[in-house]
């Protein structure tokens, strides 16, 4: 769609995984046995077709451009537009600008070369699977400045606690942004505007010593602005913390919420050339989801198994999430635990964490 363009904004979302986080940012954590959480908010931009997305990152990245590479997974290795990841570089001695909005300020080619005329901008935190061109749509229909997305939510959760809250009148005008927890309307961090209002507004704001284009500019000028509201219906998890990751993770074990978000909307990763799951005579595996190029011999229960895992004979996983090429060796037992990548199990150890706060191991530990 050469009308619109994408801004990945990763600035503010606090790496909050403990463990998970430790190596890499938030939107390169594994999630549903072969993805990374950057994999479905990319998903939605190659779906709608945009001209090109720009990346946004500060700390932790190395991990996420190795995954990313020139974005030839999500068919934006182009000659004209696609995927740039935009690391931060203040080399201008005269520079003012602070927070998001050095990231603006210090790209602005980036937005000036495009030919789009509209930006949808996202994080990467909120699970979706929005239809971005019926949010252009809305946009436009609704004749407004800014388009808000938003979904309602019937029983809040903990993680749900630090998401912004929109209210709207009953022409999906938005009257207020705030934090109250008890309110059901959640904003997911996507919005589309016009790009020369986006530009202005950005010049404006570092005129004025301002650093967060969201809480600057839509939340502080919401009286100045014609901001509508666009209701999101569709799959939605809010991945901010170890407890909501660990949660979210296995409730994709529920074939509901796993068709949700994969059947009518695939979701594309790095690709790796692996051969199938190799399941031995001594395997047993029950509602699980497992990628390819594993090889299980015992027993797997209720858990994520994530490509080139390898689990010897007589070993128990249960209410798991385990990663990319870990080895659990024989008769060893693990139950609410998550298990970061290349992590290696010694044969009978025994680790049992709790079903609401799981046993997390660092990537690349040897137990």
């Amino acid at each position: 769609m050469k009308q619109l363009m994408g801004v990945i904004n990763l600035d503010h979302e606090l790496d909050k995984l403990n463990e998970l986080t430790y190596f890499r940012c938030g939107a390169a954590v594994p999630f549903a046995s072969r993805y990374r959480l950057i994999d479905f908010v990319l998903s939605n931009m190659m779906r709608a077709d945009l001209e090109s997305v720009g990346l946004f990152v500060r700390r932790k990245y190395r991990s996420l451009m190795d995954h990313l590479g020139d974005g030839k997974s999500w068919d934006m290795n182009r000659k004209h537009g696609g995927l740039f990841i935009l690391p931060p570089d203040w080399n201008d001695p005269t520079d003012t600008s602070q927070g998001d909005l050095q990231h603006y300020h210090n790209n602005l080619d980036f937005f000036k070369r495009a030919s789009a005329k509209y930006i949808v901008f996202s994080g990467s935190q909120h699970v979706n699977t929005i239809d971005l061109q019926d949010l252009y749509r809305y946009h436009l229909e609704k004749g407004a400045d800014v388009t808000l997305v938003y979904k309602k939510i019937e029983h809040l959760q903990p993680e749900h606690d630090l998401c912004r809250r929109i209210e709207c009148d009953e022409d999906q005008q938005v009257t207020e942004i705030h934090h109250e927890k008890d309110h059901p309307n959640l904003y997911l961090d996507i919005f589309i505007m016009e790009k020369e209002l986006f530009l202005e507004k950005v010049e404006y704001c570092i005129a004025h010593g301002e650093s967060y284009f969201f809480r600057d500019v839509i939340q502080k000028q919401r009286h100045k602005l014609k901001i509508a509201a666009y209701e999101y219906h569709g799959y939605h998890a809010v991945i901010n913390s170890l407890e909501s990751y660990y949660k979210n993770s296995l409730e994709l074990l529920r074939q509901d919420n796993y068709f949700s978000l994969f059947r009518e909307n695939p979701v594309q990763t790095k690709i790796k050339y692996e051969a199938p799951t190799r399941y031995l005579e001594s395997a047993n595996v029950s509602n699980s989801l497992v990628a390819n190029g594993c090889i299980i011999g015992g027993t797997v229960e209720n858990s994520i198994i994530f490509r080139g895992v390898q689990v010897r004979k007589g070993a128990r996983i249960i209410n798991s999430v385990i990663m990319q090429k870990c080895v659990i060796e024989e008769d060893a037992v693990i139950e609410n635990v998550i298990m970061d990548k290349d992590v290696h199990l010694s044969r009978e150890r025994i680790l049992v964490g709790d079903h609401k706060r799981p046993f997390v191991i660092a990537k690349s530990s040897k137990i």
